[in-house]
């Protein structure tokens, strides 16, 4: 009886002096969200830098299991051809079986779930920890877009505020004219930012409701990504000490 109070004070007192920076890494499971143009690539490839996560993003895993065939690979082929939109029964197995083959790694999904019922059988099939959301103005998203130009011949992409080309209107290799995409022109990045505010509110709600959710509000990637880390490192040791002091 006197030992076991002896071991309960003695790891009580120990208790008090455990820092977020002493966390000992634990599976994790999460998802990224976030309108399109709200840096969710540049977020993701810094948590997954900086923290012990593998990156998952809907889009490689539906053309990887197409590539091998698989039968949820085969089934999304057929509906993607005859040029209609997956299934949500087909995305869900599909998402299933790679994270049934990463079970024992964090990870962080992106661009998925999409819908509700999407979201409800995810969570049927694996427990999700935690989702971000990067909460950015469509005001800053539009006028961020609309400055960027394209070198079609090469792919190169410029902006006009903080990557201009050398001579204006010139890609910087062949000097051949530079363009902007009807998909960065205003109207266009309106129409999809209020078509993906409409189809992601549900979600985030459904997310809210079970209180995983969490938003990080900003401009620009350098502004959230402090507030992403500092989160993140509640939940897991980082692979490397990084100090973004109090930033809010």
């Amino acid at each position: 009886m006197i030992c076991g109070r002896i071991l309960f004070t003695t790891l009580f007192i120990l208790s008090l002096f455990v820092s977020p920076t002493m966390i000992t890494n634990k599976l994790l499971r999460a998802i990224i969200m976030g309108p399109p143009g709200s840096g969710k690539g540049t977020i993701s490839e810094r948590i997954v830098k900086d923290f012990p996560m593998k990156h998952l993003s809907s889009g490689d895993l539906l053309r990887a299991q197409m590539a091998n065939q698989t039968a949820a690979g085969i089934a999304a082929k057929k509906f993607i051809e005859d040029g209609q939109l997956v299934p949500d029964d087909v995305m869900v197995e599909l998402i299933g079986n790679e994270l049934g083959g990463i079970a024992s790694q964090s990870w962080l999904l992106d661009g998925f779930p999409r819908t509700v019922p999407q979201a409800e059988a995810l969570i049927e099939k694996e427990p999700i920890d935690t989702v971000l959301h990067l909460d950015v103005p469509f005001e800053i998203i539009i006028e961020r877009t609309m400055k960027r130009r394209v070198h079609l011949g090469s792919g190169r992409v410029y902006h006009l505020e903080f990557n201009p080309p050398k001579v204006e209107g010139k890609d910087d290799v062949t000097g051949q004219p530079l363009i902007q995409r009807d998909d960065d022109k205003p109207e266009t990045v309106k129409a999809r930012l209020e078509t993906y505010q409409r189809q992601t509110q549900p979600v985030l709600d459904f997310f809210s409701d079970r209180g995983v959710l969490s938003v990080f509000k900003g401009s620009y990637s350098n502004e959230i990504w402090p507030k992403v880390h500092k989160f993140l490192a509640t939940k897991m040791k980082p692979l490397q000490y990084t100090d973004y002091g109090t930033s809010k």
